[in-house]
Formats: C-alpha cells, structure tokens, sequence
C-alpha cells in the first residue's frame, strides 16, 4: 500500500481538460484555476467567488462544470475546498464525483467532512484508497469508519493488505502502533554498501516509495543500528554497513504514546526512528512527516481541552458540538454558584456598602486571568517535560513570586483609581490588599493544580481551567469581601 507517483495519479474525476499548442509545438494544460483564479495566492481555492461558483454547480448538479472548476487543485487544497462547503453542498460534490473521485483525498479530511464525504463514495474508492495510501494514512481512513463501511472495505483489499490493516486496528488508539509505517527497508548488517544500493535498486514493491533511514538488523530481526542514506551513498561498495551504521538507534516500542512519541522526535531531532514489540522486533518504523501530524493533532486537543471543550471543528454538526461543550458548561455553573454562595454570605455588608458590589469583579476578574496565564504555560511545561518533580519547587516558587509582584504593581493601579473614584483611601487599600492576596493564588493553583492533576494521572488540560478559575473567583471574593467586611464596616 503505497502512493502512486504523481503522473500516475488522475484528476478529481475525468473531464476533458482545454489543450492549447505552446509556442514550441506542444500542448499545455489549461485549467480554469488559470484564468479565473491568481495564481500568487496560495489560498486561491478559498476566494469566495470561486467557492460561489462550486457551489453554485453543484446546486445545479453540472458535474462537468463542477470538475472543471477543481481540476488542477492540489489534493490539500480540495480537500480544504470540501471542508468550506455547507454540508449539503460537501456531500453533493462528493455524490457528484462518485468513482471518479482521487482516493487520496480522504487522508486528508478530518472528522465530520470526512464522514460526510466518505458515505456519498462506493466502498470500492475507498478500498482503493486504503490500498494506495502507506499504511499508516490507510489504518487512520479505516479507522474513521463506521463498523460495517469497514467490513465492506476490508473484504474488498487483498489478504495481505488487509492483514497489515487488521494488525494496525489492534493496537490502541494514538499508539506508535496505530501511526508506523510497516513498509520499511531493513538490511543485516553483514551487507556491503554495494549490496545495499543493488536492493534498493531492484523492482520490489516491498519497499517504500520514500525513506530515510536504512534500519539495521540482527539475524532475529531486532534493530541493532540505523544509516543514513546519504552515508550509503557517500561510502565504497565494499564497506560493510556494520561498520558505517550508528550503533544503539532510537528504539520506539508499539505501545507508546503518540504524544511521548512527539516529544522523543523532538527531543532527539529524528527523523525516522524504529518501531519495535516486546520482544524487540522490528515491527515498523515512524518518520518525522507522520509526528508533523502527531503534533498539530495533540496541540487543538489541548487547545480545545483548556477551553473545555472535548471536540472541536466549525464543520462538527450542531449536536456533536453542543454536547462536546455542554458538559464543561455544567461544570462551571456549578463553580459559579460556589462564588455566588461566597458573595450571599456577605450580603449585608455590600448592602451597607455599595461600592464593593461595583469593585468586587475586578478582583475575581483579574485573579482569573492570571491564573490562567500560569496554568497554560505549565500545561505546556508538563507536555514538555520542562516541568518535573525534580525542579517543582523551584518552579512553584517563582510562580508565587512573580504573582505577588504582579500582585503588588496592580494594587498600587488599582487601588489608586479606587481612591480617585469614591474618595476613600480604607476602600482603596481593601482592594489592592484583596489584588495581592488573589494574584499570589492564582500563581500557586496556576502551576499546582495542573501538577497535582498529571500526578494523579489526569490530563491537566482537561480539566485544570476549572478548579483553577473557581479558585480564584472565591479567593477573590472572599478576600475582598472578608477584608472589607473587617476594616470597612
């Protein structure tokens, strides 16, 4: 299951392009992105005259016309046409292309354009899909599949495909299982680099069309070195490639992570590294092009995370959204009546004072903020492993520190405007008393409620911006309140 190279790979569906004669005698390629599109502008396929004119065929079912319009678009960039397209006009496109649409297409949808596409194609395009794609893009269609699209698919692949495909779907989701390659080259390290070359020469279907590292085996099949292929080419035939390999390569073991997969690639700076099972086979091989994805993938889950939000996508349907939101929405109704149950046991002092009622969001509002500011960047820190357990303490510290600098230099602001508006130097320093008490907190429950949660194994972007916005809302409240209640009244 590999790509096809370029020339192999045909038109979103056929119809007849324009050939007009060049000057030398030849033809050349004309496509309607070149006259009505700027050929400058890399988002050309996303003007909103061009999208009008898609959807406008589409609506008219002009299948010839609508063809036309995205012959010559990258597949990228169809698949970014597919994504801006109301989803009755996505599913229309795709209905309209039938057969005749590129397979290769689908790799690089997501979530519900990708359903929305995929169930108006036969299950034959999308077996061909899965059969041209590298295995990784093909487990990753296969698996965003409904249960009985799969069954059709996989009984339309031949058996060893469809092994390698059964075998990825075994391993758990976002595993280096679930995104290595099984197409890979590995040689014995006895090969001569003249070997070597003749092999990577010779008519094998077996090996990738792209690679970068030449893995390095013992006769039991567990990786003992890694080349670069520009070391094999640089070197006489008669080297023998244990002797130019670089000893003790990166090992990723099956079941790892994708996110500690991450993080090794960039740690290390690789840019293929083994994949190997419990007993130290080699089993695949992850490069750096799949951790691309890896990466962007794991920074919106974490981005929607901290926003709460458990999935994400303008082009997700209503209920699939509304429900991903809802229940964080709960959740901080439920905080918000914890700072309104603070607020009512002061009642009486901010009905003897009316000016608290006024100042008494600045306090919760700012304590919030910040706390969030820390609470991102040690989010990040953990994903990093720039925070651990060897440096927490110092890090806590300087995150205190810095809250109670933060603290004191807005105190001194808002206390001053406090002053200046209602006269009265005790309200004035209430309020910057009540900032510097709540910034200092924020700072500690920013860094230790993200740390407490990874240690207790939950993911602190999920749910850190919950326990630490109420934190701060009821230490804001509670210490303005409570101080104006001591020295006020």
């Amino acid at each position: 299951m590999t790509d096809r190279p370029p020339e192999e790979r045909r038109a979103p569906w056929p119809e007849p392009p324009d050939l007009l004669p060049d000057e030398g005698g030849g033809t050349l390629l004309k496509t309607r992105s070149d006259d009505d599109r700027d050929p400058s502008s890399q988002d050309a396929h996303l003007q909103v005259d061009f999208v009008q004119q898609v959807v406008e065929a589409v609506r008219r079912e002009d299948a010839a016309e609508a063809a036309d319009l995205v012959d010559g678009l990258a597949l990228p960039d169809l698949a970014d046409l597919f994504e801006v397209l109301p989803p009755s006009d996505r599913r229309q496109l795709a209905a309209l292309a039938g057969d005749n649409l590129d397979p290769a297409v689908l790799p690089e949808l997501d979530g519900q354009v990708f359903t929305d596409v995929v169930r108006q194609v036969p299950a034959t395009l999308v077996a061909e899909a899965v059969r041209q794609l590298d295995s990784d893009d093909a487990i990753a269609v296969i698996e965003e599949l409904d249960e009985d699209v799969q069954n059709q698919v996989l009984r339309r692949l031949a058996a060893a495909d469809r092994v390698v495909i059964e075998e990825g779907l075994a391993y758990p989701e976002e595993s280096a299982g679930r995104i290595m390659q099984r197409d890979l080259v590995a040689v014995p390290q006895f090969w001569t680099v003249g070997q070597t070359i003749d092999y990577l020469r010779a008519e094998n279907p077996s090996l990738p069309d792209d690679f970068y590292e030449i893995i390095v085996t013992d006769p039991f099949h567990r990786p003992v070195g890694a080349i670069a292929l520009s070391r094999v080419m640089r070197n006489e035939r008669r080297v023998k490639i244990g002797d130019i390999m670089t000893r003790d390569p990166h090992l990723i073991d099956v079941m790892a992570d994708q996110e500690d997969v991450a993080y090794h690639f960039n740690k290390y700076h690789l840019i293929s590294a083994a994949v190997i099972d419990q007993s130290r086979r080699l089993v695949g091989v992850i490069t750096v092009d799949d951790i691309v994805h890896v990466v962007e993938q794991e920074a919106q889950e974490d981005i929607l995370a901290l926003a709460g939000v458990s999935e994400g996508g303008v082009n997700e349907s209503i209920v699939t959204m509304t429900r991903s939101r809802f229940t964080w929405l709960l959740v901080n109704l439920g905080t918000a009546v914890l700072a309104s149950a603070v607020i009512g046991r002061f009642e009486a002092t901010i009905q003897q004072l009316v000016a608290l009622a006024v100042l008494m969001p600045i306090v919760a509002s700012m304590g919030g903020n910040a706390g969030t500011q820390t609470m991102t960047v040690a989010v990040r820190a953990l994903a990093t492993k720039e925070l651990s357990a060897a440096n927490a303490l110092r890090i806590v510290n300087k995150e205190l520190l810095v809250g109670l600098i933060n603290g004191a230099l807005l105190a001194g602001v808002i206390g001053g405007v406090a002053w200046a508006w209602f006269g009265d130097p005790l309200l004035a320093g209430v309020l910057a008393a009540a900032m510097v008490i709540n910034l200092a907190v924020a700072g500690l429950s920013g860094i230790l409620v993200p740390m407490t949660l990874s240690r207790l194994g939950i993911d602190p972007a999920v749910s850190s911006t919950v326990f630490v916005t109420t934190i701060t809302d009821v230490i804001g409240f509670l210490a303005f309140l409570g101080l104006a209640a001591l020295v006020l009244l």
